[in-house]
């Protein structure tokens, strides 16, 4: 396992589009002096993404990770409940199950879009599982109808990480609104950031009152500063939400631009020893990073050492968590473990131009002429 750097980087692999309203609204922040997490840009944030994304209730908090935890509490996981998650995730997946005393069940993926095999999730429920987390890996929908036909026909509960995934639709809808609640992250990497922050969002009324509660200490809805329950606070600040706003104004044209550095890195990497991660049907993939899978695991990191020396910045596919120490069992998920070992994510920033993505892709074709 090795970490690559590089102090003189041409290329980063990702950095944010901040050009919109986002001083002006912080700067509106400051004036007011509602600068924690109370103020108005929370409730137009939180009011415009869940038009947006076209889902009921949405509240916003501090960050991605912290966002799953409360949507699993707020639905009810807990000791002795199991559930279903890819081991082909980001950590924070998994670590959120745990946090609330719930043991993951790890599935293995499909090798055409990456995302959970729903063959995989039916072959591991059992009596102890109480719900499904769909991670929406990398900006690709999950086979959600699948995994929707899977939770209502063994009466399981369905969680969205859609961490990844903001403007990625499956069948029309935007991911996010096909479970029971379902989560965002806007990290300073993603699609749209706060530079810290998430959003839990549902359909169901009970499922948002209890995170709202949950998120605020478990103060009650009727008394103030009583509370009736074990809480945390997890609350987004004004400031976070007025970037978030500000960029949830120019959001078709970041995931329209995003898509379209993805198209031309297909352009300019065909007829070479790898695969750019694509678009299968009936799904918008909103490529919140755009990746590759090499043909073989000895080929990557010389391509990433490669790169870096010409100062493009990549980073490694995540590795699969059940091989992670605390984590680690017997069983096999070879396809997980195959693609993780091939894969790696190039600069997909939206200032990128197509001249910037050809100079990648030269440079990515100057290794295999070596």
């Amino acid at each position: 396992m090795s970490v690559i750097t590089n102090t003189s980087l041409r290329f980063p692999v990702y950095s944010p589009m901040l050009n919109g309203n986002e001083k002006k609204y912080v700067n509106e922040c400051l004036s007011s002096t509602w600068i924690s997490s109370k103020g108005e840009f929370i409730l137009r944030f939180e009011e415009s993404f869940a038009r947006y994304i076209n889902v009921e209730h949405a509240t916003t908090v501090s960050n991605g990770t912290v966002a799953l935890h409360l949507a699993l509490l707020a639905i009810g996981i807990g000791p002795e409940d199991e559930v279903i998650v890819p081991t082909f995730t980001y950590i924070a997946s998994v670590n959120s199950i745990v946090h609330v005393g719930a043991k993951p069940v790890f599935i293995d993926s499909l090798s055409s879009t990456w995302q959970m095999d729903p063959l995989d999730i039916e072959r591991k429920i059992t009596s102890r599982t109480k719900a499904v987390m769909a991670v929406h890996l990398y900006g690709h929908p999950c086979d959600m109808a699948a995994i929707s036909r899977l939770c209502k026909k063994y009466n399981l509960l369905l969680i969205e990480d859609c961490a990844e995934a903001f403007g990625s639709y499956y069948e029309g809808s935007h991911v996010g609104t096909f479970g029971d609640i379902a989560t965002f992250s806007f990290f300073g990497n993603k699609t749209i950031t706060t530079g810290e922050g998430g959003m839990v969002v549902t359909k169901q009324l009970k499922y948002y009152e209890m995170a709202l509660r949950l998120k605020t200490q478990g103060v009650s809805s009727h008394t103030q500063y009583w509370h009736d329950i074990i809480g945390y606070n997890y609350r987004m600040t004004n400031i976070c939400a007025a970037i978030g706003l500000a960029q949830l104004e120019n959001a078709d044209e970041l995931i329209a631009k995003k898509r379209l550095i993805a198209s031309w890195y297909q352009e300019f990497l065909t007829d070479l020893p790898l695969t750019v991660h694509q678009e299968t049907e009936n799904v918008i993939h909103s490529y919140w990073m755009c990746s590759i899978l090499l043909n073989t695991p000895e080929e990557r990191e010389p391509l990433r050492t490669h790169l870096l020396k010409e100062g493009v910045e990549t980073r490694p596919l995540f590795y699969p968590v059940h091989q992670m120490p605390m984590y680690a069992n017997q069983e096999s998920y070879p396809i997980a473990t195959h693609i993780s070992e091939r894969g790696m994510n190039l600069p997909s920033y939206p200032s990128l131009t197509k001249h910037d993505v050809e100079q990648i892709s030269k440079i990515i074709r100057s290794f295999f002429r070596c």
